[in-house]
């Protein structure tokens, strides 16, 4: 409710979000409840369960005169300990129109930010909190003093579009460090009413209203996947912090003798969870070794994880691979192959399966493609046999295909300045004839919204993509490697603490106040906890039967493997005092 201050008397008004007006001699009706101009640049506040509204009116006026004139003179808020049950209110956001809040009807409006109204002026008040103007930066630094320019429009280099290019090819972004939607994005392709339409999740979500109020005229935030609701953004930061947790815990178990080797991905969760945001199980996935969140977003459990890192009788590989080596043919989420750069002309092949296969469904043939193949890839792959190829033949066989570039600044400890000349691996994508698009790999929203629209652009052509995702590897390249001998640790510190993808999307969250720290600290100890337990679970199961090895690959053993197999349980019974079978 609202606690109204006028001479001397207090009167408590119910609360409601419908705008509609009432005569004064209506009284104990619902107040609408708007409130601009907080600490969050002018939204309309989503926090109504920590607040208590003060209004205090001019001695002189009424609360509504009948004219339907409102006179704020200031508003104040201040934190309430109890909590309101507001479960059942409506939440309809006014219309916005010049600058100004409009009541449904249309006909009485608000200024934006509260201005107290009469018949003659409009001035406004100098009791209302305001927030200061803050500059988005324009470059971006990285890894060998590359310096790019920034961007909030998302617009797909196409080599067939007329009309002169850029030099340099931005970087696609949405979220600056500090967790705030940029105060540039404004400027993006205004959305139409067919966009409007695919925008998913509750009405009534205030995260949802909220980003259509702010940003009614930018495509990449309102069809943003990961913020069509509240629900799904904090899945997705829930899976970020899951995925880190992962990472460090499994990352000690290798330094303490518990499995053999490991990999993180920590500093490139974004990518991860963006991109996977933007796919559906039917897009078939070919990672390198750095993309377990992208498996965990698609529903791989931590028991999965760690039975492959442990290579326990529930591995689905059954034992034959090396940690991190994940794959689920359930999850269209293709095994990891160590070889670096195999995966790339893989990918391309399934590509132009789903390209064949839509045409043959089509009588008269030039069926499009309902999915796409996507493959990840470091910026090492770039110097690869297979990264080339794959890229000509995706080009010219017109595949479906979103190549993903991981440019995180080394291949293991070579620095990108000593790879290449050039400012990145997007920029080759011309000369394959095939489009291309540069993100912050470190901005979750801008990675969703940049392969949601890669994969719209290689199904309406049938033709690949190239996008670059620009991010830094905060961990070691393997357990095998000490990345404190070729890089500084100034600059771990910066990319660690400032450009920290999880950090930032921490602060969107606190800003937003969807997520409190203490909020933020119960979810990390809980999953901090679901993988110690998983862990300890994978640990203790047997290894798979060593018959295993011989099974999968041939739908009948041939002659060959059966010799094999036998002349192994033959030496096997001849000495079976050296070999320790009893945990298999």
């Amino acid at each position: 409710g609202i606690e109204y201050k006028q001479n001397t008397s207090i009167s408590f008004h119910p609360l409601s979000h419908t705008h509609k007006l009432y005569d004064s001699e209506q009284t104990m009706r619902p107040t609408t409840l708007l409130i601009n101009q907080s600490r969050r640049n002018g939204r309309i506040l989503n926090t109504i369960k920590r607040t208590k509204v003060i209004f205090n009116f001019p001695k002189e006026t009424n609360i509504l005169q009948q004219q339907h004139k409102c006179y704020l003179s200031s508003l104040s808020l201040q934190e309430k300990g109890d909590d309101i049950d507001d479960t059942d209110v409506k939440r309809q956001l006014p219309k916005k129109k010049d600058n100004r809040i409009l009541f449904q009807n249309g006909s009485h409006s608000l200024p934006s930010p509260f201005l107290e109204i009469n018949s003659e002026k409009a001035t406004t008040s100098t009791n209302t909190p305001s927030s200061p103007t803050r500059e988005s930066p324009t470059h971006v630094t990285y890894t060998g003093d590359v310096t790019l320019p920034l961007t909030s429009v998302l617009k797909i280099q196409d080599p067939e579009d007329d009309g002169p290019r850029e030099s340099v090819m931005p970087v696609f972004r949405l979220m600056d460090e500090d967790g705030t939607l940029r105060n540039d994005s404004k400027i993006g392709a205004t959305h139409t009413q067919k966009d409007q339409d695919k925008i998913t999740g509750n009405p009534d979500d205030l995260l949802l209203q909220n980003i259509q109020v702010e940003h009614a005229t930018n495509k990449s935030i309102l069809t943003n996947p990961l913020l069509s609701s509240t629900q799904t953004l904090l899945s997705a930061h829930r899976h970020m912090i899951r995925l880190r947790q992962m990472d460090n815990i499994l990352q000690n178990a290798q330094r303490q003798g518990r499995i053999s080797f490991y990999m993180s991905c920590r500093g490139e969760e974004s990518i991860h969870i963006g991109s996977a945001s933007a796919l559906t199980l039917r897009d078939t996935i070919w990672a390198q070794y750095r993309e377990a969140g992208v498996l965990m977003w698609r529903g791989f459990s931590l028991e999965q994880f760690t039975d492959q890192c442990f290579s326990n009788d529930k591995d689905l590989g059954r034992g034959r691979q090396m940690p991190v080596h994940y794959g689920s043919r359930a999850l269209n989420y293709h095994t990891i192959s160590s070889p670096l750069g195999t995966q790339i002309i893989q990918a391309v092949g399934a590509g132009y399966f789903l390209k064949r296969e839509a045409e043959n469904r089509s009588q008269g043939g030039g069926g499009a493609a309902d999915a796409c193949s996507v493959v990840y890839f470091g910026d090492g792959c770039g110097s690869t046999s297979d990264f080339h190829a794959g890229c000509n033949f995706a080009a010219t066989l017109e595949c479906p295909v979103v190549f993903i570039c991981r440019n995180n600044g080394f291949a293991i400890s070579t620095p990108v300045n000593e790879q290449y000349r050039g400012d990145g691996i997007v920029g080759r994508a011309p000369g394959y004839g095939m489009a291309a698009l540069r993100v912050d790999g470190n901005d979750v929203f801008a990675v969703a919204a940049a392969v949601r629209e890669a994969k719209r652009y290689v199904l309406e052509h049938s033709k690949p993509i190239m996008v670059e995702c620009m991010t830094y590897r905060l961990s070691h390249h393997s357990t095998s490697d000490d990345s404190t001998r070729y890089r500084s640790r100034k600059d771990l510190e910066e990319w660690g603490t400032v450009r920290d993808p999880v950090r930032r999307l921490d602060k969107f969250l606190y800003n937003e106040s969807i997520l409190t720290e203490e909020e933020r600290g119960r979810m990390k100890d809980e999953e901090r906890m679901a993988v110690l337990q998983a862990m300890e679970k994978a640990e203790r199961r047997s290894k798979p039967h060593f018959d295993k090895m011989f099974e999968d690959v041939y739908y009948e053993k041939p002659l060959n493997l059966r010799r094999q197999e036998n002349e192994l349980l033959d030496h096997l019974k001849n000495y079976e005092d050296e070999y320790k079978t009893a945990n298999h």
